[in-house]
């Protein structure tokens, strides 16, 4: 989710362990129907607060915890990515990691017990402290670094996937494939075999994956090799206008599959696997008919969509239209639709 003065405070049952390395994906190019076998919600408000660093744990922004994610875990959910901001995890680049704040990180994880799968998400969109990895000062070596310290952290919970960084962009993407090559070999280097997802540049947007020639994700991620065989790409897609997610309005016509087709298609020809890691759309009736169709379309190519994460809950988000939090115990419309498929997953299993 991009961080804009809109957004107010800044911007999976389990098929198979995180622990087990994801299968090869068949040769044939052809859509396989699957149910997903990530499929949950995006609990923000680690993340909160990133002009006050490190900020005030409690008045600042807080770690999901059990009663914050019981609600999801009722929906049928079994994954949670867990926004952070590496400034708090890490003070200074390079530096050991943060006691009390990995201590907090660590309740939290521990506090979502109840589900498969949680992920680590760096919700840093590619900088620390507001300046891009890619710059003067800055160096994929620093990512890296942070993914060493936390890999051999949480290398012996494999419900702990890796989430590298929210939302690159305004970095040369060839730049970026150096730094994820960096990072994940680091996380190898310390015997971790947690699932890690990968995003591209470009806000990892599934809409403009293809686009940029040679300077594309497709082009500068294509033949990307995970030394642990545990990865999956990370996608993000909106349904407004400018796939920002921004706005309240959702373009209709299955702007959904229609936007995620071409990232679809390179994802078969790279023999590779994607998780939606962060969609979501306000409750109107067109939003939610955009919703359901593209839930749809990730089942429909299952051979490459392995799941999904909601934006979003979480305790602070007020009267955010994309929340999905319960207030006064009533859930929202957008739950309706997610719990429909997860229903759905399940009865599938069932047979």
């Amino acid at each position: 989710m991009r961080s804009t003065a809109y957004l107010g405070l800044g911007a999976f049952a389990c098929a198979v362990s995180l622990g087990a390395s994801l299968k090869p994906l068949a040769s044939a190019q052809v859509a396989q129907a699957r149910a997903p076998t990530y499929y949950g919600v995006n609990l923000a408000s680690g993340e909160f607060g990133p002009k006050k660093l490190p900020g005030v744990h409690g008045r600042d922004y807080v770690y999901p915890t059990r009663a914050v994610a019981e609600p999801f875990k009722a929906m049928g959910m079994n994954t949670v990515r867990v926004p952070v901001l590496w400034e708090r995890l890490q003070r200074q680049p390079m530096g050991s990691l943060e006691p009390d704040e990995m201590e907090r990180l660590d309740k939290a994880i521990a506090d979502l017990g109840d589900f498969k799968s949680v992920i680590i998400d760096v919700h840093n969109y590619g900088r620390y402290q507001g300046v891009a990895l890619d710059q003067e000062g800055r160096s994929g070596a620093m990512l890296a670094d942070l993914w060493t310290r936390l890999a051999e952290r949480y290398k012996g919970n494999r419900r702990v996937a890796f989430g590298l960084m929210n939302e690159p962009h305004g970095m040369d993407s060839t730049e970026w494939r150096r730094i994820v090559d960096q990072s994940v070999d680091a996380i190898r280097r310390t015997g971790a075999r947690n699932l890690v997802l990968v995003p591209g540049t470009r806000w990892t947007g599934g809409h403009s994956w293809n686009s940029g020639g040679p300077k594309s994700n497709a082009a500068t991620l294509s033949g990307f090799v995970d030394p642990g065989r545990n990865f999956v790409f990370e996608i993000h897609q909106y349904l407004d206008q400018d796939s920002s997610g921004t706005k309240k309005e959702c373009v209709g016509g299955a702007a959904g599959r229609k936007r995620l087709a071409g990232v679809t298609r390179w994802l078969r020809e790279e023999k590779a696997q994607a998780i939606l890691a962060e969609f979501g759309v306000p409750p109107t009736a067109k939003c939610l008919a955009e919703l359901d169709d593209m839930l749809a379309y990730l089942r429909e190519n299952g051979d490459v969509w392995v799941g999904w994460t909601y934006w979003a809950g979480g305790a602070w988000w007020g009267n955010y239209p994309f929340s999905i939090q319960p207030r006064d115990g009533s859930a929202k419309l957008q739950s309706e639709v997610l719990k429909r498929h997860i229903a759905g997953y399940r009865n599938s299993a069932s047979r």
